[in-house]
């Protein structure tokens, strides 16, 4: 008996559950947009708007979903913007419904709801200050009560500003980047430890601060190297109750972070001091959020990702 078998050309559009593969021009337009030089701005506002950056920053996922979180609720703190926004949207295409903490930013984070909605996921938007314990408390209730439980946390949320000389560095503001930054994490994972099951993950966003220090964010690196540790921590803490911690580091980000909390002239170009020459698109740090949240990181806790440009730093 004889066989023929054929090898089909993959077909570009999505079809029959085949994968529509991306067409030149877009793959071109978003090689531009990651190697463009960033122009000189400033934000007065704090916290910053994504709605005001130029150019935006590219949030959205760039493959099709696989259902990695399907039936799976996870809490997103400063998820209205940034990479919180970028983990969000991407959490909503591979099927998960998300609650998104942010402080004030409506706009952005309305934007952020309709993103995820477009992804055909619930969405619920949580207005307050990780700093506060009882709002962070208020804030896991509510998830738990609209979604029916909750599997996945992920700290995001964060203060930023840039201080040179540490005797100019106040009380208030050292305090702030601590209660937001370290508190707001230690607040959240009180909460959520008494409704997440075993098997459950929780990811804290830290920094390549925390490895190579910055000499212009000094309280801001130090809160980020808390984290790091923190995360250890936890990460044996809750072995015994098979939820897994582990942390992203990035890199240089554009984020609303970045015109909101540096002068106009060391936003412009922001990114360029990396290995890699530019800076990084908060849709690439979102995979990593995403591959400790779900299932193909279950052999891993207390360990850190690095999308950071190409710093070549300690685990």
């Amino acid at each position: 008996m004889t066989f023929i078998v054929k090898f089909l050309r993959p077909t570009r559009e999505r079809t029959a559950g085949l994968l529509r593969l991306p067409r030149k021009a877009d793959v071109e337009q978003k090689d531009s947009q990651m190697t463009s030089s960033i122009p000189a701005q400033h934000q007065d506002a704090t916290p910053g708007r994504e709605s005001e950056m130029t150019p935006a920053p590219d949030y959205m996922p760039r493959y099709p979903s696989s259902g990695r979180l399907d039936g799976k609720v996870a809490l997103i703190t400063g998820g209205d913007s940034g990479i919180g926004r970028a983990s969000a949207v991407l959490f909503a295409r591979e099927k998960a419904k998300v609650a998104i903490l942010y402080l004030e930013e409506d706009e952005d984070a309305e934007e952020t709801k309709s993103a995820i909605e477009a992804e055909g996921a619930e969405c619920l938007l949580i207005r307050g200050d990780v700093r506060d314990k009882a709002f962070c408390t208020d804030a896991v209730k509510r998830t738990v009560e609209a979604f029916g439980g909750l599997d996945v946390l992920v700290n995001n949320a964060a203060h930023q500003m840039e201080e040179n000389d540490l005797q100019n560095l106040s009380q208030a503001e050292l305090a702030k980047h601590f209660e937001t930054n370290v508190y707001g994490y230690v607040y959240m994972m009180q909460a959520a430890l008494d409704h997440l099951p075993d098997g459950a993950a929780i990811v804290n966003v830290t920094s390549v601060n925390s490895y190579k220090g910055n000499d212009s964010l000094i309280a801001y690196s130090s809160t980020k190297g808390a984290i790091t540790a923190l995360t250890r921590s936890m990460a044996s803490n809750l072995l015994d109750r098979k939820i897994r911690v582990n942390g992203v580091a990035p890199g240089p980000i554009w984020t609303p972070f970045i015109p909101m909390s540096m002068p106009a002239d060391k936003v412009e170009g922001f990114g360029e001091q990396a290995p890699m020459k530019r800076a990084g698109q908060p849709n690439e740090i979102a995979p990593s959020v995403l591959f400790l949240a779900c299932q193909d990181s279950s052999y891993m806790t207390g360990q850190v990702l690095h999308p950071n440009g190409g710093y070549i730093v300690g685990a």
